[in-house]
């Protein structure tokens, strides 16, 4: 469509006939996302409340459908990329972010930290204390004990920019940052906890990036699953996928909406995690 089309498009939704409006969303709906930027134009000149409303109910719906396509899209092309999965996932609620922009500030961050790891090789419980000292100390980086269900703890920009995060979000900076410096670091799903594992064919330990990147045993895990009264399961000391990651990201963001009464927003949340449904 030119862009005359389009404003012509956008225009009509001025009218109060009902068949007419469903034909102009549904119209809308088929041109996608590239609609929002007339729409939210049109938004600024509207005198008239109710039009105003349908405008930023259409630029929502059209959002959210554009987050469920690169959710689709990230899944099917193998979820290797974390960051992206994450990024999707705080466009939610904040629909202009842009990849590329957390990429640099990521890009910021690993090479301040990189100037700490120019000593020479350093045994994998040093990397760690390096590490430790780089995002605690150096960068500021801590728990948001304080708001522990906070919405914004799932948004990576947001715990970025801020340095507070929960379990699962502090760990997702700390192990970006360390995989790019070459570092065997994953995610690993436990109950109640995200931890990371420093994994290679002849050693593996744990770091609670919650509690400032505490290092920890395997045994130390056996013990807690049995403070839980769970079984045990291979999936609490093995590294997790990237989709496993968003995944409980979304339940978070889900638990946090449900704190806060959002009932739509809980259920647009729970629609986005069905995309990445277990099979």
């Amino acid at each position: 469509m030119e862009e005359k089309e389009l404003k012509a498009l956008v225009s009509l939704l001025e009218d109060n006939d009902e068949d007419i409006f469903e034909m102009v969303q549904a119209k809308i709906f088929s041109v996608g996302a590239s609609l929002i930027p007339y729409l939210e134009e049109e938004w600024t000149k509207q005198l008239n409340p109710e039009v105003q409303k349908r405008i930023e109910n259409l630029v929502h719906d059209l959002q959210i459908r554009r987050l469920h396509s690169r959710l689709v899209a990230w899944r099917e092309a193998g979820a290797t990329d974390l960051l992206e999965g994450m990024w999707i996932i705080a466009s939610y609620q904040y629909p202009e972010v842009q990849l590329g922009d957390l990429r640099m500030k990521l890009d910021r961050l690993y090479y301040d930290i990189w100037v700490e790891f120019q000593a020479g090789d350093l045994h994998p419980f040093d990397q760690i204390k390096t590490m430790n000292f780089a995002i605690f100390q150096k960068m500021k980086y801590r728990a948001n004990t304080a708001n522990f269900h906070a919405v914004a703890n799932s948004m990576i920009n947001v715990v970025i920019d801020e340095k507070r995060g929960n379990p699962i979000s502090l760990c997702v900076v700390y192990m970006l940052v360390a995989q790019r410096l070459n570092l065997p670091i994953f995610g690993v799903n436990l109950p109640n906890l995200f931890v990371l594992t420093y994994k290679t064919e002849g050693i593996q330990f744990y770091i609670n990036v919650f509690n400032k990147g505490l290092i920890f045993s395997r045994t130390d895990i056996d013990n807690y699953i049995s403070q839980l009264n769970l079984p045990q399961n291979p999936s609490y000391y093995e590294p997790c996928t990237n989709i496993d990651i968003v995944r409980r990201t979304l339940r978070n963001l889900l638990i946090a909406y449900e704190k806060l009464g959002e009932e739509n927003k809980v259920a647009e949340v729970r629609d986005i995690l069905a995309i990445l449904a277990e099979e």
